[in-house]
């Protein structure tokens, strides 16, 4: 396993993440147990929740079920790097959702106790909070890493904007601020170019890249169907009738240099300038070896360039539409 600094800190990551969206909903404890051992065996060391994972009335349980594998010992706390987010209601009450000082004081007294842990590696906004001001959220921040009950502040999903606009905010105050964005980033949607990336790139942001195979799309979903494996729904069906000619293409070049195609898709988002780690979400023990075998491919640049073919990029804003 290879390992990069988060951004411009001095902490270590594996170069894949990996994510526990689907442990509770989908994975068993048990299972998400042994998925989470064996990546420490891959080398994983850095990984990613948040505390509405679990969904619904079962909001929480993801990060129960990884506080209850580390309260197991054999320092598997002390090997993993953790991040988790808040920002998604929690409740039905109001202040148990957003940024709000209050709700950011309470949230991370949940988690703690969810996972099972005193401190949080990287605490991350899910979503930008446009009612809160900056001044709040950094001094609730400022408080909980003097508190020891954080390390690192992230962002998720938030445009450019918001973060140079975080950043000079923390900047006046004397404060690291951001150290990561996560955000939906892959061949297929690569809007993050236009500014979330120069953004991140100008800040020293390590940005983390959800859904890298866009919900299973870049993962084969053309030969799945036609073996009867999967069969594409809701939003994926939809974006599969406007693009399969261009993932028939994709999937079609896959196979000419020899790999799968999430494995290409997860080796080309490791060649993107800023890119920390992408965030692969097993559900099961295959899916996790799968993406570590992703490691191993090796794209060089007409390979690079045929990707871009494919999948168009986007140049900084404003070149891209502009002079």
């Amino acid at each position: 396993m290879d390992y990069t600094h988060l951004g411009r800190t001095g902490l270590r990551v594996s170069r894949l993440c990996l994510g526990t969206m689907n442990f509770g909903p989908h994975t068993e404890e048990t299972d998400a147990h042994q998925i989470m051992d064996v990546a420490h065996e891959q080398g994983i060391n850095f990984f990613d929740t948040a505390n509405v994972y679990g969904w619904g009335e079962n909001r929480g349980r993801t990060e129960e079920i990884i506080g209850s594998w580390f309260a197991r010992g054999g320092n598997r706390r002390e090997k993993t790097v953790i991040a988790t987010k808040l920002y998604g209601d929690m409740g039905d009450w109001p202040n148990e959702g957003k940024l709000s000082a209050l709700n950011i004081r309470r949230s991370v007294e949940a988690s703690l106790r969810r996972l099972q842990t005193d401190y949080i590696d990287l605490y991350q906004m899910h979503h930008i909070d446009r009612a809160t001001p900056w001044e709040e959220i950094w001094q609730a921040m400022e408080v909980l890493v003097a508190q020891g009950k954080i390390v690192y502040v992230g962002s998720s999903n938030f445009a450019g904007w918001h973060i140079a606009q975080a950043q000079e905010a923390a900047r006046a105050r004397n404060f690291l601020g951001l150290t990561s964005e996560q955000s939906l980033y892959n061949l297929m949607e690569r809007s993050l170019e236009l500014e979330v990336l120069p953004a991140a790139e100008h800040y020293g942001l390590g940005v983390i890249p959800w859904s890298p195979l866009h919900g299973g799309l870049l993962g084969g979903v053309l030969r799945k169907e036609r073996e009867g494996v999967r069969r594409a729904s809701g939003r994926a069906a939809e974006t599969l009738a406007v693009k399969r000619e261009q993932l028939q293409a994709y999937e079609d070049f896959a196979a000419e240099l020899g790999h799968e195609p999430g494995d290409v898709a997860l080796a080309w988002l490791l060649t993107r300038p800023g890119v920390t780690a992408p965030i692969v979400g097993p559900r099961t023990l295959e899916q996790l070896h799968a993406a570590v075998r992703a490691l191993d491919v090796e794209l060089d640049q007409k390979t690079l360039a045929r990707l871009d073919e494919i999948f168009p990029g986007h140049r900084t804003a404003p070149e891209d539409y502009a002079w």
